[in-house]
């Protein structure tokens, strides 16, 4: 779309409302140039001078003015002067009658370049989002878009103007077109140094919107990352910046001022020498018709002079049109499709999983990026089972999740449900039926419950309340200030991640959907909000079809299969126990991880191990270090015995000390398992049921 397409097609939409605007801003044009050509005969009656002159205009104009001939002289004047009085009420009227329809048309095209603004934004890929700023997208549908419906209304009022100095043009070359000639000529003039104010509004007009840009997207990024700015102390750093922005738009809107304030007293004076040229080049051209030309030229300077003012508006309207330019180009690049990635939406609707899913063949590279994240996926998640996904960071596991609910589609390959391209399905009744669940859990300014009927607002009071018990969520709710009418601020602020992550799992068993997606769910929670999240999840995804990314490895032993991936393949699949008999991928990620484990646990101390191969650098296990570990747990329930008298602070204390103590069996029964050789039993470390 071009951006005189965007000012045009918009108008087009409403031609009833357009028509009454042009109809009505022709007829106060046409009342105006009425009244002025009775003016003059009026004038001239006061004055006691004759009206002898009509004699010397041109008939058409003569027949106009003749209408009052047949009255008597004592009543000529008062009709003609209540005549003149009327017309003018007439245009006033048409005026006001010709803002009401061009109000409304300007109001509908805000709401409409709003409307296919944000459906725009609703239907585009997650693509255009990664490269695009939201801060700029924020600007360019209020800002913007508000300049943009200036510009349009600033339109309409150009045709208005062009109307009725079309007019007045007509009445000119009827009085007088040798005078026309003059001053078409010498106005031509004024309008060349117009132009140069057109011009320089244009510029000012680009670099509005430029700074505007700036300035909407750099607040939106400080106030999305303010917890960084306070923490590294660059307030000051970043006021600065903003403040020098907020100079440079002051600074732009003074110039647009100044051309917008200059305007009006340049055009008067450049109009009244302009004037007073045509006056003398009038007289000398018509030098040797004086007596001809006083009356034609008294007229001809009176409908000149009306029409001067028109003129400046018309200049005025064409600089603020030139200034708004930018911003009709932005809008219209904003509402652009063909040059945005737009994903099919299919037509079949999605019918509850009968086999599975399958992974055919996936190779993707993110749009405007050669190299390919996934080289060849083929997999399959049978209906009701678990998948996990493990490997080291960049080798695809987020990416091939993305794909599962379509915010990218494959490069090449396909997704089958149950035999059926993920593609030709409805969009919409498949992601109805998805459930995500990911580390970075988005919550709304809002409160609990609205949040926790995001994804189903039907749901009933009895299904909200299992949701939040299963996802070990109510007791925490209810302990908040307003239960679930508290409001948790922006993205969740004043909940814990634990907090957040047990809403999220929440909000998904509400939804109850058939397709689950983990994306690391537990990784950044600290020991007690892992375990109480770990245990949802678990419930979440029982007898769910379900794909799983995992980061720490010991969240997925319990996964019916577990494939590892390595610079966008996969290089194995099995589940846990399998795939650490291999000796191969896994067990040196789970080598790794546990070595990491063990030092953490240990407070770094020097181990030693050689229960496989991989662990030759590996060190082993410290009685001592474990006994120091239970010593301190055995404080902690010894200090719930004495000193903690608050139930809730004991529960969570409790739960605590008992999960240093099944971490701590973990570790032993890993260690064990690790070291048994393959084709050997081991005999299992018990490991007490953790409670809610």
């Amino acid at each position: 779309m071009s951006s005189t397409r965007l000012l045009i097609q918009p108008l087009l939409k409403y031609p009833v409302l357009l028509f009454f605007t042009v109809l009505l801003g022709f007829s106060g044009a046409l009342f105006s140039g009425v009244s002025t050509l009775l003016i003059l005969p009026i004038l001239l009656e006061l004055l006691g001078q004759s009206t002898d002159y009509v004699t010397s205009l041109p008939p058409i104009l003569q027949k106009a003015l003749g209408i009052f001939d047949g009255l008597p002289e004592g009543a000529r004047l008062p009709v003609m002067a209540g005549s003149v009085v009327g017309v003018i009420v007439l245009k006033s009227l048409s005026a006001y009658a010709s803002s009401l329809p061009a109000g409304a048309i300007n109001r509908k095209l805000a709401m409409s370049l709003r409307r296919q603004g944000l459906r725009m934004l609703l239907d585009v890929d997650l693509g255009y989002f990664a490269r695009t700023k939201i801060g700029d997208l924020i600007n360019q549908l209020n800002v913007e878009v508000n300049r943009t419906t200036i510009a349009i209304r600033n339109l309409v009022r150009l045709a208005v103007v062009i109307i009725t100095i079309a007019v007045f043009f007509i009445l000119l070359i009827l009085t007088s077109w040798q005078l026309t000639v003059i001053s078409t000529v010498t106005l031509g003039v004024v309008t060349l140094l117009n132009q140069f104010m057109v011009k320089r509004s244009k510029i000012l007009g680009k670099r509005l919107s430029e700074i505007s840009k700036n300035y909407s997207s750099r607040v939106f990024e400080i106030l999305s990352g303010i917890r960084l700015v306070k923490a590294t102390a660059n307030e000051e750093r970043e006021y600065r910046q903003i403040d020098q922005i907020i100079v440079d738009r002051e600074s732009a809107e003074f110039s647009s001022q100044l051309i917008f304030a200059g305007i009006g007293p340049f055009n008067e004076i450049i109009n009244i020498l302009a004037l007073m040229l045509i006056a003398v080049l009038g007289r000398q051209a018509f030098s040797n018709q004086l007596e001809l030309f006083s009356s034609s030229l008294l007229t001809y300077l009176i409908i000149l002079f009306r029409t001067l003012p028109y003129l400046g508006q018309l200049t005025s309207q064409r600089s603020t049109l030139a200034n708004t330019a930018a911003s009709v180009e932005i809008v219209t690049a904003l509402l652009r499709r063909d040059d945005k990635p737009f994903m099919p939406r299919g037509v079949q609707p999605y019918r509850p999983l009968q086999d599975g899913i399958r992974f055919n063949q996936i190779r993707f590279n993110y749009p405007g990026h050669e190299q390919e994240v996934l080289r060849g996926i083929d997999l399959f998640l049978p209906k009701g089972q678990t998948l996990a996904l493990v490997g080291s960071s960049g080798a695809g596991k987020s990416t091939l999740a993305d794909l599962l609910p379509r915010f990218y589609d494959p490069t090449s390959g396909t997704i089958e449900l149950d035999g059926v391209d993920l593609k030709a399905i409805d969009i919409s009744s498949y992601r109805s039926n998805l459930g995500i669940v990911s580390q970075e859990t988005f919550l709304f300014n809002a409160s609990v419950r609205e949040n926790l009927l995001y994804g189903r607002p039907e749901a009933t009071e009895e299904e909200l309340m299992a949701a939040t018990k299963q996802a070990n969520a109510y007791e925490f709710i209810e302990n908040l200030p307003q239960g679930f009418d508290t409001m948790i601020g922006d993205r969740g602020v004043l909940l814990s991640g634990g907090q957040r992550q047990r809403l999220a799992i929440a909000r998904a068993l509400l939804q109850d959907p058939d397709i689950l997606i983990l994306d690391e769910a537990t990784s950044a929670l600290d020991t007690v909000s892992e375990r109480l999240v770990q245990n949802a999840i678990d419930k979440l995804s029982r007898d769910r079809t379900t794909l799983v990314i995992a980061h720490r490895l010991s969240t997925i032993h319990e996964a019916d299969q577990i494939a590892v991936l390595d610079r966008g393949k996969v290089v194995e699949v099995d589940n846990h126990q399998n795939l650490l008999e291999k000796r191969g991928a896994y067990a040196k990620l789970h080598a790794m991880q546990l070595t990491k484990t063990l030092h953490e646990n240990n407070n770094g101390s020097s181990l030693v191990s050689d229960v496989l191969p991989v662990y030759r650098n590996a060190i082993g296990k410290s009685s001592y270090e474990l006994r120091s570990q239970l010593n301190s747990m055995i404080g902690l329930l010894a200090l719930i015995q004495d000193d903690v008298d608050d139930p809730y602070e004991q529960a969570e204390l409790m739960l605590h000390a008992q999960t240093i103590a099944v971490d701590l069996l973990g570790v032993v029964e890993n260690l064990e398992s690790i070291g048994t050789p393959v084709g050997k039993s081991t005999s299992s470390t018990s490991r007490p049921a953790t409670s809610a």
